[in-house]
């Protein structure tokens, strides 16, 4: 029997985990002299490197003297915390990081819920201890008190601490010690954490918590093994979680080490690793003994609280810069990000639309920008909250909203949140000119917010939001408070036509960009939507004026990023998403169609 540990590394965004788990790979030995990785090697997909998060979570495997110790990385953005779910069941110990400034963010409190829950024992990580504010007493009292509020049991109360600057690979057990390496961790993680249960002379029992795809060998469930051995090319039967039985082969049997994945032959009860060979496994799903199968618990996969519907580019600049154009195209693409993304839902609604359903704005602008890139070309609609019927009410998800705001900018923030129907909850000093005040508001209400809080915080703010629960229906919340600037027509702009029209508001597009009638290309001063002509040219005559030769300036143009866009279309309007553009559209392009529309609507 070999020795092992399993943990997870759960923390709110951004407060080191992946960079930990660096430092954990590399002073372990895990890699070798020659081998060449990257800063935060656990994020290996391109969206995941260049905004600094992790999406997926992933697992590794390190060897630290006789002890193998299966690590798996979550993610920390509360639209993936279904992902944090299932792999907590998966492991016996946790290493809960915390910023040493921030202290106990939203998403730490969700993680270290469902870590109570389930029983599992807790090792306290204050990291960035190097950060000139950081206050790491402050937040170890902050985690005690947290644990107290959750229930923790004596056990789970009495955590090990660990203060760590992740980054630079330091470690220490107390303040007072002088800075050490990861040693620390390593023993802290083989005394605490409890050794596996089960045994490998059981029947085979073993559950999966993630899915991954091959073009080669299909899909791959990756695996927590809690009874009996299983080898290369055994029969076993999959126990779904309907209770229906499904006899299968084990092609491959992957086991993990350091960033690489190898076949191996056998493994037994307490590791984790991925079964390639079974078309219909699902999450949750248990790999059973063929002759004994036993299921283990099903899992309980969060719910989507957003929905949006893709659809076909129907514009009349669509087909210009996509490959992938075609209604069938789009639903392969779709169905296929269904069959590893658990925590998505997909619903045919009509000729080529599609709705899905995802835990957040930020999942679902994930799988838009992942699908530009492999250059498919569609539209968007915007975002809707799914609302649901219990016992008879009508009833929205809502949402923990902290923010961290200059003291002097809070009064309009709360001002605008109480017209989004926000319940303040507290409010507290943070040090530095700081305030973190903590709201309770209806999921709908944070839909285009973001834009304006930035802008209200004059880009110091910071918000941070995870799901709470369903409650009965709010009525209705303010949105957008401004109208759009759409073109009249179709063509390149040209600067003089835009020097005029930028009086009227903020532009989103500049010089020489392809516009067509009913694409919106700016954001309007006033409430009402204004139609404008961004392509005409300055009327030549053979009179020469005063004003001729005065240089036109143009304000720079507002750059919408994908999920800007999202967050501030309206009902009406559609997000047109190609590989190389985003633009923003009405429904209706002619004026004609949008004035006969609206007359339909009901008053």
């Amino acid at each position: 029997m070999q020795k092992i540990r399993n943990i997870a590394v759960i923390a709110h965004v951004d407060h080191g985990k992946t960079t930990l788990v660096d430092g954990l790979l590399e002073q372990s030995g895990t890699f070798g002299s020659h081998e060449q990785h990257d800063e935060r090697a656990m994020d290996s997909n391109d969206i995941e490197k260049e905004r600094g998060i992790t999406i997926l979570s992933k697992n590794t495997a390190i060897r630290y003297g006789d002890h193998k110790i299966n690590i798996i990385d979550t993610p920390g953005h509360a639209d993936f915390g279904g992902e944090v779910e299932r792999v907590l069941k998966m492991v016996d110990g946790v290493l809960v990081l915390v910023d040493a400034y921030e202290g106990v963010m939203p998403q730490t409190k969700f993680v270290v819920k469902k870590m109570l829950a389930l029983g599992k024992k807790p090792i306290v990580v204050i990291n960035k201890i190097d950060k000139p504010s950081a206050e790491p007493d402050r937040v170890v009292d902050e985690m005690f008190d947290l644990f107290a509020d959750m229930g923790a049991t004596d056990e789970q109360q009495d955590f090990p601490i660990i203060y760590a600057a992740a980054r630079d690979g330091m470690a220490k057990l107390d303040m007072a010690d002088p800075d050490g390496d990861f040693k620390c961790i390593f023993d802290t993680i083989i005394e605490s954490v409890p050794e596996p249960e089960g045994d490998a002379g059981n029947p085979l029992q073993a559950q999966v918590f993630t899915l991954d795809y091959d073009n080669y060998v299909g899909k791959i469930g990756i695996s927590r093994i809690f009874n009996g051995t299983v080898n290369k090319g055994d029969n076993i039967m999959l126990a779904k979680a309907d209770g229906e039985m499904v006899k299968g082969k084990i092609s491959k049997l992957i086991g993990f080490h350091g960033l690489n994945r190898m076949e191996i032959e056998q493994a037994e009860a307490g590791d984790i690793v991925a079964f390639a060979g079974m078309e219909t496994v699902d999450v949750g799903d248990t790999v059973a003994d063929p002759v004994n199968p036993v299921a283990l618990d099903p899992m309980h996969v969060e719910e989507p609280t957003l929905t949006v519907v893709f659809a076909v580019n129907d514009s009349p600049l669509a087909g210009k810069e996509g490959k992938h154009v075609t209604s069938n195209k789009l639903r392969e693409r779709l169905e296929f990000e269904m069959n590893t993304n658990v925590a998505m839902k997909l619903e045919v609604v009509g000729e080529g639309k599609f709705k899905v359903s995802g835990r957040g704005e930020l999942q679902i602008t994930v799988l838009a920008e992942n699908m530009r890139r492999e250059d498919f070309e569609f539209s968007i609609s915007r975002p809707e909250v799914i609302v649901k019927e219990i016992e008879g009410v009508k009833c929205e998800p809502f949402e923990h909203l902290v923010i961290d705001v200059p003291e002097d900018l809070s009064g309009s923030v709360i001002e605008r949140l109480g017209k989004r129907k926000a319940e303040m909850k507290s409010m507290l000093p943070m040090g530095q000119g700081f305030q973190r005040i903590e709201f309770e508001i209806p999921a709908r209400a944070l839909i285009g917010f973001r834009g304006q809080f930035l802008t209200d915080t004059k880009g110091e703010g910071v918000m941070n939001h995870s799901f709470l629960e369903f409650r009965p229906f709010s009525g209705s919340v303010e949105s957008r408070s401004y109208g759009a600037l759409i073109s009249m027509t179709a063509g390149s702009t040209l600067a003089f036509s835009l020097f005029g029209i930028q009086d009227r508001g903020v532009l989103f597009v500049g010089v020489q960009t392809e516009v067509y009638e009913g694409m919106i290309i700016g954001e309007h001063s006033r409430t009402n939507d204004l139609v404008v002509n961004p392509i005409k040219g300055k009327a030549q005559s053979n009179v020469r004026s005063s004003g001729a030769d005065e240089a036109i300036k143009l304000v720079p143009f507002r750059n919408m990023s994908l999920e800007r866009a999202l967050e501030w279309i309206e009902d009406d309007e559609l997000l047109e998403v190609t590989p190389k553009s985003i633009r923003i559209r009405k429904k209706f392009l002619t004026e004609n169609e949008r004035k006969r529309h609206s007359r339909k609507q009901p008053k």
